[in-house]
């Protein structure tokens, strides 16, 4: 998530003589992520209303009518949902309730929060950062959590495609996640380059439930000996060499757009 107002204002102070400005670097697909001995392939289908209701547990059971419309050719056991959500503070978990928050605001009341903000159903599990989660979901019977899209590769756990309203529902992959940061509009001003997520976009071909890093670094202050060498790391990491290697980890390149305009204000440093 980029700085928030108190944090803004002390890297502020921690710059001098400019401001601290976010500059989006890294997009991370949040996947849906489940137990593979369920046998559902990549075939399993769910939208921000039934994601809702797992994990508030309300829906507690995979054969549970709510499924069964969204996957009606699929065969669905009639096996417990066995949620896992993070136990730590984490980005993840605030862009993951951020997205249920906007997209399934009836079924989701908690809001927006980097903490796991309720007990979770009956049988539900707290594990410490996406590893954590991925390990949970591999080793338990029926299980569900979120994740980055990495972790859910290197466990090769099962991935649900969202329905988003769109003609077909989208799967989770780098350049699906892409789209959604190109769908994103940019909050910033000047040589800070925020993103505002649409969660609730009905585009097609985009994948709505994305993280995006951000590199935190000051506009101007910064002293003459360490400006070049974080200038040429910046420079690189957003450039097409460094943005190519993303997609090999399960991350998704910087859509042109927004790139261009986070290395111009690379280039504005001072």
């Amino acid at each position: 998530m980029p700085l928030g107002d108190g944090e803004a204002d002390q890297a502020a102070r921690r710059c001098g003589s400019g401001r601290a400005v976010n500059l989006p670097m890294v997009t991370g697909p949040i996947a849906i992520a489940y137990d593979p001995r369920l046998r559902l392939a990549e075939d399993l289908v769910l939208d921000a209303p039934t994601v809702a209701g797992i994990f508030t547990g309300t829906i507690t059971s995979w054969d549970a009518p709510e499924i069964k419309a969204l996957n009606p050719d699929l065969s669905l056991p009639a096996m417990p949902i066995r949620t896992v959500h993070r136990s730590d503070d984490s980005g993840t978990t605030e862009n993951f309730t951020a997205y249920l928050a906007a997209s399934a605001p009836r079924a989701w009341t908690a809001g927006k929060a980097s903490r796991w903000p309720r007990p979770g159903p009956l049988g539900a599990q707290a594990a410490k950062g996406n590893d954590g989660v991925a390990a949970a979901v591999r080793q338990t019977r029926g299980a569900i959590g979120y994740m980055e899209l990495s972790y859910a590769r290197d466990a090769r756990l099962g991935t649900a495609r969202l329905a988003t309203g769109a003609g077909r529902p989208v799967t989770v992959d780098p350049s699906s996640a892409s789209l959604g940061v190109a769908n994103a509009r940019i909050i910033g001003s000047g040589t800070d380059v925020t993103l505002q997520i649409d969660h609730t976009t009905r585009a097609e071909g985009v994948y709505p439930l994305v993280m995006v890093t951000y590199e935190i670094v000051c506009a101007g202050g910064t002293t003459a000996g360490r400006l070049p060498l974080i200038k040429s790391f910046l420079g690189y990491a957003a450039g097409e060499q460094g943005q190519a290697l993303l997609s090999e980890s399960g991350y998704a390149q910087l859509p042109g757009p927004v790139a261009a305009r986070v290395r111009a204000a690379i280039d504005a440093l001072s």
